[in-house]
């Protein structure tokens, strides 16, 4: 190899502080490149910040009783924005002990909190994304980002936070995030979350009550006091733990937290009367069009009642779950319609489908009441003797349970011991098609086909129907169609809605003699008849049991002065039960139920019968009623046997 020549020169090796500066230079020029290609590829498309103050929502509904205590809120709660300074100390200083411990040092971002979560991520493929995010970018998500978990969302709310740290204070950006951030249960901000979960305002938090609120940032839905409160519970620890090791608090003060219990607000830490709310709620859109400002809408239901209806109802089934129990209803009006009860199914949390409204079950015997109605407003009196024997209907031949014929009797006596054949005699004698005009006029909506299989209940019907259909032997022979809203207003107090300005005149249904003879063999039912164990001693009581074939459904409907209730059980594939009747467990449901609601209703004795008659104000409409009924139920010929509903004699 030759020798370099005598006019070449060997470079001069940098000095360890010209290696520095070099390389400081290229990596801040490549730097300088990541920047401006990083807000080229990631801010083309940030969405708009100037309506950072801005809150899009879908209004609240709140839902009251009868005595305006809260039912329900449905939809967002916002609340106004509270001043960070009003707050009890411990209150900002949870959650950054939580969800950012860094908060005052960092500028926007924690590098190391996005290291951490890249190795994470890294290691749990296919998952949901960490993204080490900071209170800046919470807030930034939640102000301006979608929810959705990639890359470039990441990248987004990372510039989104810096621009929040340039414009805001520390203090600022805390009081934004903490009156933003969604605390689950339709709360959105700390002073909403205060007055939802525990009724009070934010600036009366206790410091388990502000580690509870804390714990929930971590998942509103999963950390919730109501969707769990042992969860809760343990993630409010871990928050309180958190503050003790950042100085936050004192072991002391946690120490005492641990000792004070947080009671969350009852109404929504026992869920109570969800299938009702649910149920009206599908009424307001209608009555007022889609709200743009928060409701209010005052209900007719009474929450102790209810809680009494949601806790027989539980206890029944329990009892009867061995007989194949699985599911039951109950609705419960007064005279005027109210609807003061209503339990769809016995969980609202395992199952949301309403079996007050929208099952459809054979009301078995509980429909014969309609029939000895007819019979007694086409000159039949309690007293009438009638002989219980074999009988045939074209094809069709009605049998009682007990396989047996009982031979005379009274009509008192067979309605009392749901005798099956004096029932389907006398549906037979005064006209199917006036027992279903009489059904139609006292409240049942569904349609009622005219086979002779109807007088037996071969009729499918809500407990809603059957309740508001009984309700005018209660209030002296009035209509009463079941309502669960009384007036729908607007936060500020604008009325948009008023149900007694639309309530009409009351209508009489049912006249005298036919009334009172209703009643005096109603009252039998209980007394001495299938319904002696809905018996509650001293007070003034009548009813109907009902059974279908093959213990497919069991009913009790029975009422006092002015108030009604009907229970239904049964099995939602509608399989058979276990030899379930309408005398055992629903009528056992119907008894605790009205145990506990009789005295709080101080009701009255069951009132007599009208002057007269109800007027027909359209016979010719009920004859054609009929016939429309008739052709639309299909095939004329009667039912076959096994399609008759079997009452049991007890």
């Amino acid at each position: 190899m030759a020798n370099p020549g005598p006019g070449s020169r060997r470079p001069a090796s940098r000095t360890p502080f010209q290696a520095l500066l070099y390389w400081t230079m290229v990596l801040g020029v490549w730097g300088l490149i990541f920047v401006v290609a990083f807000f080229a590829v990631f801010a083309v498309d940030l969405p708009d910040t100037s309506k950072l103050y801005d809150v899009e929502r879908q209004p609240s509904i709140s839902y009251l009783d009868q005595s305006g205590a809260m039912v329900a809120v449905r939809g967002s709660q916002y609340a106004p924005p509270v001043d960070l300074d009003k707050l009890p100390p411990h209150v900002p200083k949870a959650f950054v002990a939580i969800e950012d411990r860094w908060f005052y040092w960092h500028f926007g971002f924690n590098p190391w909190g996005i290291v951490r979560s890249q190795i994470y991520n890294s290691t749990h493929k296919g998952g949901p994304l960490r993204g080490g995010s900071t209170i800046t970018q919470q807030l930034a998500r939640n102000l301006f980002l979608t929810p959705n978990q990639n890359y470039r969302r990441k990248a987004q709310e990372l510039i989104l936070a810096m621009w929040l740290e340039a414009k805001f204070t520390k203090k600022e950006i805390l009081a934004l995030y903490l009156n933003r951030v969604y605390f689950g249960a339709g709360a959105y901000g700390i002073e909403a979350a205060s007055q939802r979960y525990f009724g009070k305002p934010a600036s009366q938090l206790t410091l388990g009550e502000s580690a509870l609120l804390a714990g929930t940032m971590k998942g509103p839905s999963r950390y919730s006091p109501l969707a769990s409160a042992d969860r809760a519970e343990q993630r409010a620890n871990i928050v309180l733990n958190e503050m003790v090791r950042m100085g936050a608090i004192t072991a002391q003060e946690r120490d005492e937290a641990f000792k004070t219990p947080v009671r969350v607000n009852p109404t929504l830490s026992s869920q109570r009367a969800q299938y009702f709310t649910d149920w009206v709620d599908d009424q307001v859109r209608s009555l007022v069009g889609e709200p743009t400002e928060d409701l209010v809408v005052e209900t007719t239901l009474d929450l102790p009642i209810q809680t009494a209806a949601e806790q027989a109802i539980r206890k029944g089934v329990a009892a009867a779950k061995g007989q194949g129990v699985q599911q039951a209803a109950l609705v419960a009006i007064d005279g005027e319609g109210r609807i003061r009860a209503y339990v769809g199914g016995v969980s609202y949390e395992e199952s949301q489908f309403d079996r007050a409204t929208m099952a459809k079950r054979q009301a078995g015997s509980a429909f014969k009441p309609f029939v000895y109605l007819t019979a007694m407003e086409n000159g039949r009196t309690p007293d009438v003797v009638v002989v219980d024997e074999p009988l045939k209907i074209g094809n069709w031949e009605p049998r009682n349970y007990t396989g047996d014929f009982r031979g005379q009797m009274t009509l008192q006596t067979a309605l009392a011991q749901s005798i099956n054949t004096v029932a389907a005699r006398l549906a037979n004698e005064v006209g199917t098609g006036n027992v279903a005009s009489t059904a139609r006029r006292l409240g049942i909506t569904s349609h009622i086909q005219l086979d002779p299989s109807m007088a037996l209940g071969a009729v499918e019907v809500s407990p809603l129907e059957m309740a508001q259909a009984y309700a005018p032997f209660s209030n002296g022979g009035f209509l009463a169609k079941g309502y669960g809203i009384t007036r729908i207003r607007t936060a500020s107090g604008k009325i948009l809605y008023d149900h007694g300005v639309e309530k009409a005149q009351r209508q009489a249904v049912i006249g005298s003699p036919a009334l009172p003879y209703m009643n005096q063999m109603m009252r039998q039912v209980i007394a001495s008849g299938t319904g002696t164990r809905a018996n509650v001693p001293g007070y003034d009581l009548a009813g109907k049991t009902g059974t279908t074939s093959d213990y497919r459904d069991a009913w009790f409907v029975g009422y006092t002065g002015g108030f009604v209730t009907a229970v239904w059980v049964g099995k939602d594939d509608n399989k058979p039960m276990k030899r379930v009747t309408g005398g055992n467990a629903p009528a056992g449901i119907w008894r605790d139920f009205m145990a506990s609601a009789l005295p709080r209703l101080k009701t009255q004795p069951i009132p007599g019968g009208l002057p007269g008659p109800p007027e027909n104000e359209d016979p010719i409409g009920d004859v054609i009623d009929g016939i429309a009924d008739a052709v639309a139920g299909g095939d004329p010929e009667p039912a076959p046997v096994e399609r008759a509903p079997a009452e049991v004699p007890f």
